[in-house]
């Protein structure tokens, strides 16, 4: 089964958090009042409502590295996230965990990427040669 998720969450600023997902990240604007937005996150919806954005750890243990918990993310095929990756440090972006390779030449190889929005919310984007072997085990 195929489906479309739906994740809604706090910002402080709609005006900000559009230039972040849409002019940066390239997410299409959907609905909106003044109180909240839709984009489209990579092929789901993601709905950002003015508020205070959730407190946030680095509490994720992931072989080395403590990762933001929560986080939202997404898995882009390994073309794509190379993109993404040179537009974030061609837009300054500053990644609480810089772009590597995790579990090279193992099961579910990927590259990685964290990095805030504005409002302090983590995402991580993942880059897959085989968007089959996220699954690996």
């Amino acid at each position: 089964m195929q489906s479309i998720f739906h994740l809604a969450y706090h910002v402080r600023d709609l005006e900000v958090s559009r230039q972040f997902y849409c002019d940066l990240l390239g997410c299409a604007q959907g609905r909106s009042t003044d109180t909240w937005m839709d984009v489209n996150f990579f092929g789901h919806q993601l709905s950002l409502h003015l508020g205070e954005p959730f407190a946030v750890t680095d509490t994720g243990r992931v072989g080395d590295h403590l990762v933001p918990m929560p986080h939202l993310g997404v898995l882009l095929e390994m073309p794509d996230w190379l993109v993404l990756k040179d537009r974030l440090i061609a837009g300054g972006v500053k990644f609480v965990l810089a772009p590597y390779l995790r579990f090279a030449g193992g099961p579910g190889e990927q590259a990685t990427l964290f990095f805030l929005d504005p409002a302090g919310n983590p995402i991580e984007i993942k880059g897959f040669c085989d968007l089959q072997s996220a699954f690996a085990v």
